[in-house]
């Protein structure tokens, strides 16, 4: 193999963004991403600017048979955005927004977060499904399903793809829609970065904010049981312009609204967003109270930016980070009961499990019209998240996070459950979380669109 660091000088004379190698400056600020625990050191690292340094760096990787890595924002557990000696394609410089209010449509770079998504459509009033945490990159999270506050009233962001310009790995560029390489817009919608490098997405937009409402309900690791049996009964009744998130295991922030002596105590919370009138959110929610008593509750207007930074803190930029997940069909009582008496054993304040409830506009999607991998039906992903600022305690919640999982898969309708929620992926998990037919369709489509696996770093399908 041709020693890159002599050979650089190619790329930056056939790009027209930076290439940092380990002894420039910027390479370190270049290769870190969200989770600390990954530190891995690239040879060489790409910010593309355009589709055509895309193409360009495909094409020195290849001649050099480099490992690709791709990033967009850097926000997956599994670090799978930086390689240990290969070559970065950086798309953070990628981070331009186009939105069209009259049509309702926007087109956003493939570098861009959640964020920079936010802010220019919610300057007209415009929102598009897309995490609970500003900073996560809108590509990765896109390419896997995209759940978040806006699941219920609009379905995954994937959903609302209307269409996406792709490089694919012999370099060339194509833009893949309903009309055009109809076969690999499909796997795109749930299939991940398998089928190449998205550098831009246009989305169906809706009218949602800019400003929503909240409530958050809060209660006690005693009341462990009866509050989530609360969840169980109350989620199915949400009504259509609605979100919410479980969030088990908590730890109370330390944010004005939280009575002094609860900020820290760990617990469980319901959240729920309305994008409705403040008395018909308050009427949504009244039942919650009603049922089960919170320590606290904070219900008030919320710029819907503000909702989509809400979590932000919960996963600072650099902290140490593990994740396993699976679908839950319902909270059953053996489900809260596993989620009782394993949650209070993590270590780490910032480890808790954020649970998804799927339902409304989702279930409106046929199963096999997308690859996302997962049912149609109403359901909840659990997710099981570890988080640190040191390598000891995530060691101990690491353990957590998987014990948890272990004692909920006999419990669990797909153990696979969402790709963007590996921290490992495998290919047995890749393989359930699809399922044989779906996968069978995706490995097809990849043996057309990336027959030597070049994109492999990610929730791997192997070209049939």
């Amino acid at each position: 193999m041709t020693e890159v660091s002599d050979d650089l000088g190619v790329l930056r004379s056939a790009i027209g963004g930076p290439v940092f190698g380990p002894d420039d400056t910027g390479y370190d600020e270049a290769r870190s991403i969200w989770n600390g625990d990954i530190d891995r050191r690239p040879l060489c690292i790409a910010r593309c600017v355009s589709p055509d340094d895309v193409g360009s760096t495909l094409g020195f990787a290849r001649d050099r048979e480099l490992e690709v890595s791709v990033r967009g924002g850097g926000h997956a557990y599994s670090g799978t955005s930086v390689s240990e000696g290969g070559l970065m394609i950086d798309l953070s410089a990628m981070n331009g927004t186009s939105v069209e209010p009259e049509t309702g449509m926007a087109r956003i770079g493939g570098g861009a977060t959640m964020a920079d998504l936010d802010a220019a459509t919610q300057a007209h009033g415009l929102a598009v499904t897309g995490g609970v945490i500003s900073h996560t990159g809108v590509g990765g999270l896109t390419l896997g399903g995209g759940m978040g506050w806006l699941t219920q009233l609009a379905g995954l962001s994937i959903d609302n793809l209307a269409s996406a310009e792709v490089v694919l790995a012999d370099g060339s560029v194509v833009r893949a829609s309903d009309d055009e390489h109809p076969d690999l817009f499909w796997a795109l919608r749930g299939g991940g970065g398998n089928f190449g490098v998205v550098t831009e997405f246009e989305y169906r937009l809706h009218p949602v904010g800019p400003e929503v409402n909240l409530g958050l309900f809060f209660w006690s690791l005693d009341d462990g049981a009866a509050a989530l049996h609360v969840c169980e009964e109350f989620i199915p009744t949400l009504p259509a312009r609605a979100g919410c998130l479980i969030a088990a295991g908590m730890c109370a922030p330390p944010e004005p609204f939280v009575p002094e002596q609860f900020r820290g105590m760990p617990g469980h919370a319901l959240i729920v967003a309305g994008y409705s009138s403040t008395a018909e959110h308050a009427s949504t929610v009244a039942p919650i109270r009603d049922a089960l008593a919170p320590l606290f509750e904070f219900v008030t207007p919320i710029p819907y930016t503000g909702l989509q930074r809400m979590f932000d803190g919960t996963a600072p930029w650099g902290i140490l980070g593990y994740e396993k997940a699976l679908d839950l069909d319902a909270l059953t009582d053996e489900v809260i009961a596993v989620i009782v008496e394993q949650v209070p054993r993590k270590s780490s304040p910032l480890s808790f499990m954020p649970i998804f409830r799927l339902d409304g506009a989702f279930t409106a999607v046929g199963e096999d019209d997308t690859a996302f991998g997962g049912a149609r039906t109403p359901h909840y992903v659990c997710n099981i998240s570890g988080m640190s600022d040191t390598p000891e305690v995530l060691a101990e919640d690491r353990a957590w996070t998987r014990s948890i999982w272990e004692a909920l898969r006999p419990l669990s309708s797909n153990q696979g459950s969402y790709v963007n929620f590996m921290a490992e992926p495998d290919e047995d998990r890749v393989r359930a979380a699809y399922g044989p037919g779906k996968y069978d369709r995706l490995a097809a489509v990849k043996a057309q669109y990336d027959p030597g696996n070049t994109f492999h770093l990610n929730a791997n399908i192997r070209p049939a």
